[in-house]
């Protein structure tokens, strides 16, 4: 066994603090990664709290995770130490089901095993995530980063980046597509880099007039704030895909109102109460309310790929870990520009 350092959440409403447990020794085809970087993302923050449920206690949050590869198993081929690397969310699945079979893990039949507050596939045994000093996945579930990416600011780019390229990829944005953004937070910003990237014409909705200023320097064409009263009228009909990037309760028949025909509004964020919807808001364009959930270990990679030939990574302000739940505080108040990323070099001292 490895002996690990770490931080956890003993419970739903007792601060992140140290912690320490045993990973297991790498089998044949897995990889051991001495992280070196973590993102934090506002589902460590749900989890840690409880806040959806079900949450497994002690936890170790973390699923943006980089680091270099330091042990391989003896039948791994695609991986070698010194190799820089990234785990996402999860680092299993069924393998064998329709969506496993297609490159969509995330959509997994019997569930995706997360990298952390889950179960390892077949056992009992908690998963333990990315504020960690080290991690052991099947080389099936590890990415390969661009040499050109400095590790901090592409650890987001493992739950932000595939969050945003999936639905921008699956719904067209690309030339002659217009996308809104709605939301300039660590999703939201990842979500500007990519449609850019993409070719699209891309205007950010934000409630916060200070924001004007980032989303253009991100790429955004254009920056309109949802506290003009005039706004929903003025834009009506104006927009191919809208990134609803979000997780407070927004009236969503507003904003399917500024979809053209045939439109999208994908859900990215997770509201804590149930939306209204009226049918009229979809029957009358054939617009469309959907939902994106990460992407799969191929697309994962090619969003990558993607990010290294664009010199795209995330905005961040890197942390150390006895940080963490300062930083969940200041998360919550929308007080990051615009992923913390925590140096996970902090826990070896």
């Amino acid at each position: 066994m490895l002996p690990t350092k770490a931080f956890a959440a003993p419970g739903p409403t007792q601060p992140l603090g140290p912690f320490q447990f045993d990973r297991r020794e790498p089998g044949p085809k897995d990889v051991l990664i001495d992280i070196r970087h973590c993102g934090v993302c506002h589902s460590d923050l749900h989890q840690a709290r409880d806040e959806w449920g079900g949450s497994i206690f002690p936890m170790v949050p973390g699923h943006e995770i980089v680091g270099i590869v330091q042990r391989t198993g003896a039948e791994v081929k695609g991986f070698k130490p010194g190799d820089a690397v990234g785990v996402g969310c999860f680092v299993d699945s069924c393998r064998d089901c329709p969506s496993c079979r297609e490159g969509l893990e995330q959509y997994c039949d019997a569930g995706m095993v997360g990298t952390y507050n889950s179960r390892e596939r077949g056992h009992k045994t908690p998963t333990y995530g990315g504020y960690s000093t080290r991690i052991v996945v099947d080389e099936r579930y590890v990415l390969r980063i661009p040499p050109n990416l400095p590790l901090d600011r592409a650890a987001p780019l493992l739950c932000a980046g595939i969050t945003t390229y999936s639905p921008l990829r699956h719904w067209g944005a690309g030339p002659g597509k217009k996308v809104a953004v709605v939301g300039l937070g660590g999703l939201g910003h990842m979500g500007v880099k990519l449609a850019h990237a993409m070719g699209a014409h891309v205007t950010v909705l934000s409630h916060s007039q200070q924001k004007r200023e980032d989303a253009l320097r991100l790429g955004a064409d254009d920056f309109q704030t949802t506290a003009d009263p005039q706004l929903f009228e003025r834009l009506a009909g104006s927009f191919d895909l809208i990134l609803n990037t979000v997780s407070v309760e927004l009236d969503l028949n507003e904003y399917l109102g500024l979809l053209k025909r045939d439109g999208a509004m994908v859900l990215l964020g997770v509201p804590t109460t149930a939306p209204h919807v009226h049918a009229f808001s979809l029957i009358m364009g054939r617009r469309s309310l959907s939902g994106s959930l990460i992407g799969g270990i191929r697309e994962t990679q090619e969003m990558l790929d993607f990010c290294g030939k664009h010199n795209i990574a995330s905005d961040i302000e890197t942390i150390p870990i006895q940080d963490i739940n300062n930083a969940y505080e200041r998360m919550i108040q929308g007080d990051v520009r615009y992923r913390f990323v925590i140096d996970i070099s902090s826990l070896k001292t």
